[in-house]
């Protein structure tokens, strides 16, 4: 694995263990929502951008890690910002989360699946076979289609 690759998977296995070994599972507990609701509130009514940006910025890291509390902080988002702002808030965040775990995925586990598949998928249409470039008859033609409808079938 190139050291590029192997320093972000090194700083992401990090960040989630930073969350279990500093029990930091703790703020994102419904106890603490209902504990903590008025003060959360109050915070937001005096500092309503930096409150949002940082608790989108915290959602984003949560999404991004999967880091368990997105849940709670869903619900949260609502008990704070209302309905409207929470729900916008946590969509963007939430994509943009795992939008940046799909990337680091990608980015840090492409070599090892492609090596565990095999030969690994191939990079353009044109090495597919001429029957499953066509649209209505890709399923038909692709081989674990082609099992599963064969048993199907004598069935």
């Amino acid at each position: 694995m190139p050291k590029k690759k192997l320093l972000i998977a090194l700083v992401l296995v990090a960040l989630v263990a930073a969350f279990f070994v500093f029990d930091l599972g703790r703020w994102l507990s419904l106890a603490t929502l209902k504990a903590r609701q008025d003060e959360f509130v109050a915070l937001y009514d005096a500092n309503p951008l930096l409150v949002a940006g940082a608790y989108f910025a915290v959602y984003v890291a949560v999404t991004a890690l999967s880091i368990p509390g997105a849940a709670v902080m869903t619900l949260a988002a609502g008990a704070i910002f209302g309905l409207v702002a929470g729900t916008v808030i946590v969509s963007f965040a939430s994509s943009l989360g795992a939008t940046l775990a799909f990337l680091a995925s990608r980015y840090v586990l492409r070599e090892a699946c492609r090596r565990a598949s095999g030969q690994g998928w191939p990079r353009s249409t044109a090495a597919w076979p001429r029957r499953a470039r066509s649209t209505s008859s890709r399923c038909a033609s692709c081989r674990w289609c082609r099992s599963s409808s064969s048993t199907s079938r004598s069935a």
